[in-house]
Formats: structure tokens, C-alpha cells, sequence
């Protein structure tokens, strides 16, 4: 099992409980971030530092930032976990194509090219995990949320072809797919939504980004090399 994860998007909820489980798991962590250097400094504050490889920032939205991430990103990298992502509340006549353009770039073009770039050291080592976190729209999609719902949508079909095509080098290729967690992305949410959501989920509770970041410790772990192109839900039976 390789040693050094890089995971995309380390500053939000659920990237800080996936890196702070993965270090303690024995990991080694590359953490990229858009805009909350605050959090990854406080992060590693509590760490040991030695498990923190290198801090990276990048606006994955923008075509010339993702080169130049691509160009910076020499340390090697074993496997890799995308959970950042952008959610866009709206009408989708009240979308513009700006927001469009910056939503397909971050959650499909910037993993379909560092996946690209990275992909070559994990074929020649025959070794190498890659995890997405989607979303339940992903699959079933929502009203409000089409963008978001579409670009979830393609990450979900990537895992599947992607998982068919590196299965033979030794690589997974898997995603886990939330549904309401207790996270920022959620603040839009008044609290009579929330009540009406909590009532339709079967647990009757949100979900926790440690719970996401155990389902990402297990597929990184040798143990479950057997699973393959799968789209994990951790919704509470929602």
C-alpha cells in the first residue's frame, strides 16, 4: 500500500475529517486548498507536521491554475481523494454560463486532468487508489441544484469507466456518495428545510464528515482491493 495521499479540496469539512483520519491511519497527506488557508494551518497545528508532506492552493475552476498545480505537484503521489467541489443553489434559466464553466472545470475537468497526470506512476508501480466524494444528486438529482447535480452526475460515471480501465494495473477507482451531512455547504438551507429533511431521512439525523472519512479510510485500505467502480451511498437510508 503506497504511503502518500493527495486529497483535493483538504480545507472543507469533509476534506479535513478525511485528512485528519487518513494521518491518523499512518498516511502521509498532500493537502491541496482553494481560499481556507486558516483551517489547514490549524489542522496541521494539531498534527504531527512530519505527516503533512507539502500545502498546496490552486482555484481548480480556473484552466491556467490547474497547469500550474499540475506543475508545482512534484512530490509523488500514491493515491488520491477528490472532496472539493462547489455546490450552486438556483433556477437553472438563472444560471449563468460563467458559473457553468467554473462548476464543469472544478468537479470534471480538474479531475480528469490530475488523474491524467498522476496515473502513469500508479500503472508502473501496479498500485494506486483513487476516491471521489459525489453526492446523492449525483443519481438521483434535485430540483435547485441541476448544475451540481449534473457535474456529480459525470464524476460518478468517471469512476465507473476509469475504475473498468485501470482495474487491470492494480488500480480502484471508487466514490462514496453522501446525502445531507452537517457541513457549510448546507448553510443555505433555512431551518424548516432542514426539519423537512431530517424527517424524509430514516435515521432522523444528519450525517458527520468522520462518517464520510471512515468509508474513505476502509477503500483505501489493501483490504478492500475487491471493490471496484462503485458508487458507496452514506445517506442514513435516505
Amino acid at each position: 500500500m503506497g504511503n502518500n495521499v493527495l486529497i483535493i479540496g483538504a480545507s472543507g469539512d469533509i476534506g479535513l475529517a478525511i485528512s485528519e483520519r487518513l494521518v491518523n491511519d499512518g498516511f502521509n497527506v498532500l493537502l491541496h486548498y482553494n481560499e481556507n488557508r486558516e483551517k489547514i494551518d490549524a489542522f496541521r497545528n494539531k498534527l504531527n507536521g512530519e505527516a503533512v508532506l507539502a500545502v498546496m492552493q490552486a482555484d481548480l475552476s480556473n484552466n491556467d491554475e490547474i497547469k500550474r498545480f499540475l506543475a508545482e505537484l512534484v512530490l509523488p503521489v500514491d493515491n488520491i481523494v477528490f472532496a472539493s467541489g462547489a455546490g450552486h443553489y438556483g433556477l437553472l434559466q438563472d444560471t449563468s454560463e460563467m458559473v457553468m464553466d467554473a462548476m464543469l472545470t472544478l468537479n470534471v475537468k480538474a479531475p480528469w486532468m490530475i488523474t491524467k497526470h498522476l496515473l502513469p506512476r500508479m500503472i508502473q508501480n501496479r498500485n494506486g487508489k483513487i476516491v471521489f466524494i459525489t453526492s446523492i444528486w449525483g443519481s438521483s438529482g434535485a430540483s435547485y441544484e441541476v448544475i451540481y447535480s449534473s457535474v456529480k452526475g459525470a464524476q460518478n460515471s468517471f469512476v465507473k469507466a476509469l475504475a473498468k480501465e485501470v482495474a487491470p494495473s492494480g488500480i480502484t477507482v471508487n466514490a462514496v456518495s453522501p446525502g445531507y451531512i452537517e457541513t457549510k455547504m448546507n448553510s443555505h438551507l433555512s431551518m424548516d428545510e432542514k426539519v423537512a429533511i431530517l424527517a424524509d431521512i430514516p435515521v432522523n439525523r444528519a450525517g458527520l464528515p468522520t462518517e464520510i472519512a471512515h468509508s474513505v479510510s476502509f477503500l483505501l485500505d489493501d483490504r478492500s482491493s475487491y471493490i471496484q467502480g462503485e458508487i458507496i451511498n452514506i445517506t442514513g437510508g435516505w
